[in-house]
């Protein structure tokens, strides 16, 4: 016959289940605790995951829209002449380009003179070539002559002035942004003139210490 439970021993047992049941509800506020946390982890991974891939995809898009880029032309595509590399990922192609052709117009003073712009400048000097912003005389106008429609800035074509051609006299004051009073259309242009989109038809005058500078407002076209 078993031995009878007395009140004392039940009252142990009672305590004892009563600490097993808190020592397992412990446990399962842990595990919850723990399953939350990785729960929290995943989320903040994922959301960390899509930021960068939306910043990375941002700054694809917007590359292939900086101003001066081409996109159909890479990084590594070669020009026709080795001589005369790609500037802003436009290269110096044998044939003339006329999907999208517009013209625009520099007049350049530097200390008080007016500074001609040179014949040919984005032409290879045997013609075997030609970059899509180029010069036919010395007028001041810039033919930009392209596969398609772009945007296309005055900084490029400095680029190939003072990179490919700098043998054309190109003024060191176009380096830097001191200096200068710049004029679109006719109205003062207070930001960095290298950014200056070159559309159909814009008449840009560029003034280096050269005070008393009337800018242009009208330029005979012609048929251009």
């Amino acid at each position: 016959m078993g031995k009878p439970v007395t009140s004392s021993t039940a009252a142990k047992q009672t305590k004892q289940d009563r600490r097993r049941d808190r020592r397992e509800e412990q446990r399962k506020r842990e595990e919850e605790r723990l399953r939350a946390a990785k729960r929290n982890r995943i989320v903040l991974g994922v959301s960390i995951l899509v930021v960068v891939l939306v910043v990375a995809a941002s700054v694809y898009f917007f590359s292939m829209k900086t101003p001066g880029s081409s996109s159909t032309t890479t990084a590594s595509a070669q020009s026709n002449n080795a001589a005369y590399p790609p500037v802003d990922n436009i290269v110096c192609e044998a044939n003339e380009q006329g999907n999208y052709h517009v013209h625009a117009h520099l007049t350049l003073y530097i200390n008080g003179q007016q500074v001609a712009i040179p014949q040919n400048l984005g032409i290879a000097s045997d013609q075997s070539c030609l970059y899509w912003l180029h010069t036919h005389d010395t007028s001041g106008v810039i033919h930009v002559e392209a596969p398609n429609q772009q945007v296309f800035t005055l900084g490029t074509f400095f680029k190939e002035w003072s990179q490919v051609f700098p043998q054309q006299q190109y003024p060191v004051q176009l380096s830097s942004s001191d200096g200068w009073k710049v004029y679109v259309n006719g109205k003062p242009y207070t930001g960095d003139f290298h950014k200056i989109e070159l559309s159909a038809h814009t008449l840009i005058t560029m003034a280096y210490q050269s005070p008393n500078v009337a800018p242009d407002t009208v330029y005979n076209w012609g048929d251009l």
